[in-house]
């Protein structure tokens, strides 16, 4: 491979490298959405949470100024506490959550990002192998498992921003206001720095394309 290509390689690994990162910090983290519930009375307590793929945390506080009628911001002092969906962990208890999550959308965002883990996993292991003498191939399949994992996370996001809309549009819910937190933007940020560059790094790693018309594909330099 040609001194240039292989910098692009490098450079692009480095970018799906990020990506990977954030993709790590999104699905360990609970920071994908922030729920507010209304409240009635400015100086009375209310209870808002926050949930990722796993877990839901509940955060009473008072609320601040604000001439809204939500509870938050998140980030002000209270006591927390957090559990499990109950999905995933039968014998918890989160009947202090009064909300019903919603089962299907939950599991199969966290089914998915599993997935996309697992593409990472396998794209990384082809990766470095690829550095290995007359191996450069292995540059090709793990760029398509980046690129793949980076979809995966794609389709979390989505399933996970349905998942809330469904939740606060619902008549049997306390929840009136929402928006999208860090964990979210880590989970977006990975979409974009896996899937692009897992198309680039398959387009830097493919064979030299004849450049004249005489010359054919099998004169092409060999790989190393």
């Amino acid at each position: 491979m040609p001194q240039t290509e292989a910098l692009k390689v490098r450079l692009t690994l480095l970018c799906v490298l990020a990506g990977i990162m954030l993709a790590l910090v999104a699905v360990v983290t609970d920071h994908w959405a922030v729920l507010s519930p209304h409240v009635e009375h400015r100086n009375a307590s209310c209870q808002a949470a926050h949930f990722g793929l796993w877990r839901i945390c509940t955060k009473r506080i008072v609320p601040g100024d604000g001439r809204d009628r939500s509870c938050g911001p998140i980030t002000l002092p209270g006591e927390k506490n957090c559990s499990y969906f109950r999905h995933f962990n039968p014998g918890e208890s989160s009947e202090i959550f009064e909300v019903t999550t919603q089962k299907e959308y939950s599991i199969s965002a966290a089914a998915i990002a599993i997935f996309s883990l697992g593409f990472v996993i396998v794209g990384t292991a082809c990766a470095l192998l690829s550095f290995q003498k007359k191996r450069g191939y292995l540059l090709r399949p793990a760029a398509m498992f980046f690129a793949f994992a980076g979809l995966c996370i794609f389709v979390s996001v989505e399933v996970t921003r349905q998942s809330v809309k469904r939740m606060v549009d619902s008549e049997d819910t306390v929840w009136i206001k929402y928006y999208y937190s860090w964990s979210f933007a880590c989970a977006c940020a990975a979409f974009v720095l896996l899937f692009l560059g897992g198309l680039a790094l398959l387009l830097f790693s493919l064979p030299r394309m004849p450049q004249n018309p005489w010359e054919s594909c099998m004169d092409a330099e060999p790989e190393h």
